[in-house]
């Protein structure tokens, strides 16, 4: 999940709202034993389920082809390999057909250059699953350095959020006897020291928080019992959870912990001695230090030392100055009405600014000469979407990329490029390009902009398939997202390309409120009480498709998953004249039970709190489970989600499902048994779950 806030006003749409009855809703009792995870009669409901839609969209025509071609995508050895570095090595964990798990390898800068590098093995997933009899799945690793010989591994069972933690010798390519090892939670871990490590995990009763994350901080020294460690950092149990950050570089060690109060807001403090010192900032800003230099992002205005610094704002001051009270800044990034802080990534002594410009990215070089700051915008590819990676290692005394990083661009029709860059300079080497996987030659993409119910001008893109002309007959894929600040930006997928524009499909990606395609405000817009805007912009999308005749309901369907599958089931059931198919991922669906279920707490900054009768006022009004009825002619559904999702529950989509088949809604449902939130553990299942969704979208959309 992701997230974001806004409370000013009371969506006009409820009124208009389909009102429920005794007769339409069965009592949530009915359907709560779908929410046991594991549960016999549970798991034979999804099977059942699982096999009527397996047996629908398998016999599509072109179904084998287009899963084998998914999975021909997924599985090339042409994708780039997205890499981590640790001193000398460059860390990829790699998927194809013979490594569904992946394999965990490392090579150096000079053998990433060439076309077919030699990559060393460092630990092999799917070995390591056969020989203990488990299903992991890489959930990543945290190193410490400067040596990084030892790491602490993360493997899940499945693809779930929880993993266990076991310390790594990546020198013998093995796990170390007698090294740090936690169970299965939802832990975080960083070193203190060679020989100690901060732990934030489920240490027993009162542990946890109510979102099911560490609330304590412990000290953990080697070769004693975890129950042994020493408290280091409490957070509340109300909070969503407790962390800790560790900075060593040389000269400006720092240990960082933090209250995540919710979503949003957090409380900082840093360690000087033996004594925590709260740092002073807003509470919805965040902080990170910068060698000797501190930086804020705003997500809303402060007032500080005689001056009102603007919500999306990037403030930067003199480290030292600001733990003795002087918060005196300068800003590096100030937005406007089209251009927000998309990110930032820092080598030895530059940062480098990522920029929305009207959902293209732009980048900016800041640093600090003669003690002023100089800003240099950088010559890259426009219009699209730009990601920069540090490479610098600020725990090395001697690094040969302190000024190198990595620079990723693509858009909707242009395969991904990664170049290595230095600040400074403009020109670029490139080191991996991504093959096209489909024939773009006629396509072409448009920025449009929509208005929604309250005169909002809505900004989204419309990828056309070649020859395609505005007869309201184009089937129509339209996905959205729309919480927790999350921009939506152009990026190419050989999937989408192969399986849908090559034959035929328009393909459109709304850039709604809820997001952080324009900074803060854009997404603080449709929080708490105003969510419903996120649903009339995607409407007004929908609606602006169809007056432009690029399609019509008959044509369109609508994609999204998590919050997204919460966005396209609340406008399922408010807009169903607009659609006839839906495809609804691992979704948020019931918002009455959903604080109740796996992390869901953690989200009631951007939702709000069900059981406080005043905010479920406006959260019921929109909750897909609560409002959807039967007599109403609604779009086909395919839900999909996974058993061992431990962040948003399945029982969502279970139950959502079950309550419309109760209703007489067409309703498809396919679970996955592994895959976490993502759906799917591997590129076989990823493959099948993809080919699925595109089948079940042609047999709709079709003409």
């Amino acid at each position: 999940m992701i997230s974001r806030r806004d409370f000013s006003f009371v969506l006009p749409l409820a009124a208009a709202l389909p009102t429920m009855t005794l007769a339409d809703t069965p009592p949530d009792d009915e359907l709560l034993w779908l929410e046991d995870v594991q549960g016999e009669r549970a798991l034979a409901w999804v099977r059942e389920r699982n096999a009527e839609s397996e047996a629908l969209l398998q016999k599509q025509p072109g179904f084998e082809a287009t899963r084998a071609r998914i999975r021909a995508i997924l599985d090339s050895r042409d994708r780039i390999p997205a890499v981590v570095r640790r001193g000398p090595w460059l860390y990829n964990l790699w998927q194809d057909e013979h490594n569904p798990r992946g394999i965990w390898r490392r090579t150096t800068l000079a053998e990433y250059r060439k076309r077919e590098p030699a990559w060393e093995t460092v630990l092999d997933v799917d070995a390591l699953g056969r020989a203990e009899g488990e299903n992991w799945t890489w959930g990543g690793a945290v190193a410490f350095g400067p040596e990084y010989r030892r790491v602490l591994v993360k493997l899940s069972r499945g693809g779930a959020d929880a993993h266990v933690v076991r310390e790594f010798d990546t020198v013998a390519k093995r796990f170390v006897d007698g090294g740090f090892v936690l169970p299965e939670a939802k832990s975080e871990v960083d070193w203190i020291s060679e020989n100690e490590i901060a732990v934030g995990t489920d240490f027993g009763p009162g542990s946890l928080t109510d979102s099911g994350y560490p609330r304590v901080v412990r000290r953990w020294r080697r070769g004693t019992p975890l129950a042994a460690a020493t408290t280091m950092f409490e957070g509340r149990k109300t909070d969503v959870a407790a962390g800790v950050s560790i900075d060593h570089t040389p000269g400006y060690e720092r240990t960082v912990f933090q209250r995540a109060v919710d979503f949003y807001r957090s409380e900082m403090f840093l360690l000087q001695g033996e004594r925590l010192v709260r740092l002073d900032k807003p509470d919805d800003a965040e902080l990170s230090f910068w060698k000797s230099r501190v930086l804020v992002t705003l997500r809303s205005d402060w007032t500080v030392a005689g001056r009102t610094w603007k919500s999306g704002s990037l403030l930067v001051a003199d480290a030292e100055a600001y733990l003795r009270g002087d918060h005196r800044f300068e800003a590096l990034f100030e937005p406007t009405a089209t251009r927000s802080l998309a990110g930032m990534t820092a080598t030895s002594d530059t940062l480098i600014v990522e920029i929305l410009d009207n959902v293209a990215g732009r980048l900016e070089e800041w640093r600090p000469v003669d003690g002023r700051w100089q800003r240099r915008e950088v010559a890259a590819p426009f219009p699209g979407t730009l990601s920069a990676v540090a490479l610098h290692d600020p725990e090395l005394a001697e690094d040969p990329l302190a000024d190198a990083y990595l620079l990723q661009y693509t858009d909707f029709l242009t395969p991904d490029t990664l170049s290595l860059g230095h600040v400074g300079r403009d020109e670029r080497e490139v080191l991996k390009s991504r093959p096209s996987f489909y024939d773009a030659a006629g396509m072409r993409v448009e920025q449009r902009f929509a208005t929604s119910r309250d005169g909002t001008r809505v900004p989204y893109f419309v990828v056309w398939p070649r020859d395609a002309k505005a007869d309201a007959a184009n089937p129509t894929l339209l996905y959205g997202y729309g919480g927790f600040e999350v921009s939506m930006q152009p990026y190419y997928s050989g999937v989408v390309g192969s399986s849908w524009l090559e034959r035929g499909g328009v393909f459109v990606l709304a850039n709604i409120r809820g997001g952080g395609e324009f900074g803060p405000a854009w997404h603080q817009a449709a929080v708490g009480a105003n969510r419903q805007k996120a649903y009339d912009d995607f409407a007004a999308v929908a609606e602006d498709l169809i007056a432009t005749r690029v399609t019509s309901p008959r044509h369109l369907g609508i994609e999204g998953g998590s919050n997204g599958g919460l966005l396209v089931g609340a406008v399922m059931v408010q807009r169903p004249e607009l659609f006839n198919a839906v495809v609804c991922q691992v979704p948020l669906l019931d918002m009455k039970r959903y604080t109740q279920l796996l992390a869901g707490a953690s989200w009631m900054a951007e939702y709000g709190d069900p059981d406080d009768p005043a905010q479920w006022s406006f959260i019921s009004r929109y909750s897909p489970f609560q409002n959807v009825r039967a007599g109403v002619k609604m779009p086909r559904v395919l839900f999909v989600t996974s058993t061992r999702d431990d962040r948003v529950h399945p029982g969502h989509a279970r139950r959502m499902a079950e309550r419309m088949r109760r209703q007489g809604h067409e309703v498809l449902y396919w679970e996955n048994i592994e895959g976490g939130h993502g759906g799917a553990a591997d590129n076989g299942q990823r493959a099948q779950m993809t080919a699925l969704e595109y089948a079940f979208l042609r047999l709709q959309l079709g003409r």
